[in-house]
This record gives structure tokens, C-alpha cells and sequence, in this order.
């Protein structure tokens, strides 16, 4: 065997499809792009897939409907963690529990601003939390808590 000998394997090497080079190549004239109409030109068809050559789409006649939301410059609503002041009664005794202690409880997810309402009994603890209902306040109150509300819900 010598080095001039070595070849790459049969099929590993492909050449190019030289289009436009005469009618002897099989792919002159036309360069395999049919006859006439965007796809025939240079730059042709680059437009998206939405589009139907020049009418109106399908995405324009469809009647519309529905809330846009926040993004079309809507509110965004708030969406709050609820926890009843039964439920912090059951698994607190006494100090003062804010939003971090609730999720260690499991009572609320994290990262979502707090909202305590009056289901249950209160005990006589300091609550910290973004929002309280007005009868959660008088509950904890009456049982000699406290409601705290933080700012930036």
C-alpha cells in the first residue's frame, strides 16, 4: 500500500449540485426552480408562514375575543396565598409570624404576597402578612393579637 493509494470511502465524499451551468449539467436554465413566481427568484420566499400571498389573513378575519391581560397594558391582578387565622392558631402558640414562617409551616407557597382571612379561632399572636380581611383583624384583635400589614404586595 502506498499513500497515493489511500481514497476516502465510496459515497463519503459528495460533491455539490452546481446549479446554472448550462443544459449539459441537467440543471441549467431554470436551476431547478421551476418556471416563473417568487420561488423562482433570488430572495424568493421569505415570508411567514402565516402569509397568503397578499389577502388577508387567516389570523386577521377571525373575529376576536376575550381579555387581552396585563401584557395590552391591562392590570395585572395580584394573586394572593389565603391562610386562615385557625390554621396559624394550629401551628403557632405565640410570637410574631410573618410570611417566611407560614411557608416553613407550610401553610403558603413562597414568593407570592400573603392574604390572611377569619375561618377558625385566633390565639394571641402578632401577624405579619400583605393583606388581612377586615374580620381576620377583629378575631385577632379580640384574642389579644395583632395584625401587621407589610407594604409592597
Amino acid at each position: 500500500m502506498k499513500l497515493t493509494d489511500i481514497r476516502p470511502n465510496q459515497g463519503a465524499n459528495k460533491q455539490r449540485k452546481r446549479v446554472g451551468r448550462g443544459p449539459g449539467s441537467g440543471h441549467g436554465k431554470t436551476a431547478g426552480r421551476g418556471h416563473k413566481g417568487q420561488k423562482s427568484r433570488s430572495g424568493g420566499v421569505k415570508n411567514p408562514a402565516r402569509f397568503e400571498g397578499g389577502r388577508s389573513t387567516l389570523i386577521m378575519r377571525l373575529p376576536k375575543r376575550g381579555m387581552k391581560g396585563a401584557s395590552h397594558g391591562e392590570l395585572k391582578r395580584v394573586e394572593y396565598q389565603v391562610v386562615n387565622v385557625g390554621a396559624i392558631a394550629k401551628h403557632f402558640a405565640s410570637g410574631e409570624v410573618g410570611p417566611e414562617a407560614l411557608v416553613q409551616a407550610g401553610l403558603v407557597r413562597p414568593g407570592y404576597p400573603v392574604k390572611v382571612l377569619a375561618l377558625g379561632d385566633a390565639n394571641g399572636v402578632k401577624v405579619r402578612a400583605h393583606k388581612f380581611s377586615q374580620a381576620a383583624v377583629e378575631k385577632l384583635k379580640a384574642a389579644g393579637g395583632e395584625a401587621i400589614v407589610i407594604e409592597g404586595a
